[in-house]
């Protein structure tokens, strides 16, 4: 009977076990399949409403936090884990940050230092004080107000890019003097989200000197230790694994620097994980190697920084603003008209030419990645009053929306005030070359011609250019080949032609020919297909093994394509004819025939 009993109990045990490790599994593949849902639902929103703001002229971003708002809380249907999308998030976050410092460059804000660094911490300043003034006059705290305003005075780099390049503004005074001065603000923006976790603990300051003493001890480190051995071991690994020739490597071990640093930085200097990930961007941004980290790896930061969007949009509450829709009025109020006054004011004091003024004003009126950052900070804190955060996503999705269209009045706005004679010498006293710390042009104009690859034709090719008077620019995979070109004075980029970046690099925007020798078929036509979107007048040249590869370049939009098989047939006929005795008229003639009848299949 005993035995009967202990079997009994350890029946039930064993089937209470498997009741329970089934329970488990369930749970975890429920789990499981909860992280997949909210990924693929979240990104298929995104690509939805992302592609339908594109079309219809505006920022994508616009779309990705509108569907944030639609997998959200607080519209009927589904509903996303806001836990998972967070995590994705801060991966996000982290290859935003990578980018950020990959880009940032000493020399381009050192050209433009008398007005990026002044005009930003003026203008910051000025957008701080003014959203403080909106958050008293809401009745929040003095530290809530600033906070605020410190998320209203930085403007998005992702929608400024996108504008000038849009308006073919990157590459101008205006477009460089604007750059500039989102990197100051980017890099003022990092220092304030360091502080912000050390100052306040809870809800309250507590010992603000000894917790910024302490920051900037910490932060001293973090420099010293990226700027003294990051410089020295970083690029040798970038170095090892690109001998390899395994792209799948490189991008493996950029994305390794990227997050491996952030955390790094965090678990040992107790700084944020986008200070670490900025660093690591700006160290791998001065090597060599800063066109192929961005070309390759940076593709996935924005895949992650769609689901940043999408997280914060999430956040939204519509009706936190139909509680307070002056509040929000008060808010655009600032953005879109405080920020660029100020803006407008400091270039102006600081006698650069109004076409500056006004473009930089304009490009500013916006919030962006980082405002949404400094919110969710602010509220991890708790700093930041109930309904800050609508507000400041209802500014960002407005703000962004209307940029582009404000930012094509520039123009428009620059002949207008052209013709008020005085008004237009008082703002314009000298002519906008001379304006202080404006990049200078060039004085002599280069003819550039892309050249992709640098094999037997490709270095023909360069050789004929500069014969010619014409500089070639070689933008080659092998990183040897790039070095020896540099050592002898020819521009060339070391990266994938088939990224928009390394063409950008390249200088395509400005060349009047690209030559394309060495890719395979398929990214040939990849390339061809890009570089007539980033410069519709450009003249291509491609070269392809047979006939049949020509007709995809060609419908991808090469001007002229030069195929092995054929030119092998027109040197064997004229061999032949040679041999025979013919005449040049019959030579022309049987020439004319082959290529009518070899290539005809063009």
């Amino acid at each position: 009977m005993t035995l009967i009993c202990v079997n009994l109990r350890l029946t039930s045990l064993t089937t209470a076990y498997a009741i329970v490790d089934e329970a488990r599994r369930s749970l975890q593949e429920m789990h499981d399949s909860e992280i997949i849902l909210t990924l693929t639902i979240s990104l298929t929103a995104a690509l939805a409403l992302g592609f339908v703001t594109q079309r219809l002229g505006l920022s994508p971003i616009v779309g990705y936090l509108a569907a944030g708002v639609l997998v959200g809380p607080q519209t009927p249907g589904f509903v996303a884990d806001r836990a998972v999308a967070d995590q994705f998030a801060e991966i996000g976050v982290i290859l935003l940050m990578f980018g950020v410092g990959l880009h940032f460059h000493i020399k381009d804000l050192m050209a433009v230092r008398g007005l990026a660094i002044a005009g930003a911490l003026c203008q910051s300043a000025a957008a701080t004080g003014l959203g403080a003034m909106v958050g008293r006059a809401a009745g929040w705290s003095w530290t809530a107000g600033i906070v605020f305003g410190l998320a209203l005075s930085v403007a998005s780099t992702v929608v400024l890019m996108r504008v000038l390049v849009d308006n073919q503004d990157l590459h101008t005074p205006t477009g460089r003097a604007a750059i500039g001065w989102l990197v100051v603000e980017d890099i003022f923006t990092v220092l304030v989200l360091v502080l912000l976790p050390s100052i306040f603990a809870g809800s309250r300051p507590a010992g603000v000197t000894e917790a910024l003493a302490a920051a900037a001890v910490k932060l001293s480190a973090l420099a010293a230790c990226a700027f003294l051995v990051g410089p020295r071991v970083i690029p040798r690994i970038l170095n090892a694994v690109a001998m390899t020739h395994s792209r799948e490597l490189f991008t493996l071990t950029v994305l390794v620097l990227a997050l491996g640093i952030a955390v790094g930085s965090a678990a040992l200097f107790g700084a944020s994980m986008a200070l670490g990930a900025f660093l690591a961007g700006m160290i791998v941004g001065q090597s060599e190697f800063s066109f192929r980290a961005a070309s390759e790896a940076l593709p996935m930061r924005d895949a992650f920084a769609v689901l940043f969007f999408v997280s914060v949009g999430m956040l939204f509450d519509p009706q936190q603003l139909i509680q307070a829709p002056w509040l929000l009025l008060s808010t655009l109020a600032v953005v879109l008209i405080g920020k660029p006054a100020a803006a407008l004011l400091i270039v102006l004091l600081l006698r650069h030419p109004s076409r500056m003024a006004i473009g930089i004003a304009v490009a500013l009126a916006q919030i962006g990645e980082f405002s949404l950052i400094l919110a969710i900070v602010g509220d991890e804190l708790n700093v930041l009053a109930a309904g800050a955060t609508d507000v400041l996503i209802a500014a960002a999705i407005l703000s962004i929306t209307v940029n582009p269209m404000l930012y094509r009045l520039v123009r428009p706005a620059e002949r207008a005030l052209s013709r008020r004679r005085r008004l237009w010498r008082w703002i314009n006293p000298r002519p906008p070359a001379e304006a202080s710390g404006a990049p200078r042009a060039e004085t002599k104009d280069v003819i550039r011609t892309v050249v992709v690859g640098y094999g037997p034709i490709g270095q023909t090719v360069a050789r004929l250019l500069q014969d010619g008077g014409i500089e070639p620019t070689i933008v080659e995979t092998n990183l040897e080949t790039v070095r020896r070109l540099r050592r002898d004075g020819i521009r060339s980029v070391y990266g994938d032609a088939g990224r928009p970046e390394v063409l950008e690099a390249a200088g395509l925007r400005d060349a009047v020919g690209l030559v394309i020798s060495g890719p395979g078929p398929a990214e040939a036509a990849e390339i061809v297909r890009i570089a007539r979107r980033m410069n519709p007048a450009i003249r291509v040249l491609a070269r392809a093994n047979y006939l049949r590869e020509s007709v995809a370049m060609r419908e991808a939009g090469a001007d002229e394509v030069f195929s092995g098989e054929g030119e092998v047939a027109l040197a064997m006929t004229e061999y032949i004819l040679r041999r025979l005795g013919s005449t040049p008229e019959q030579m022309d003639r049987e020439r004319q025939r082959v290529r009518e009848e070899v290539f005809r299949s063009r």
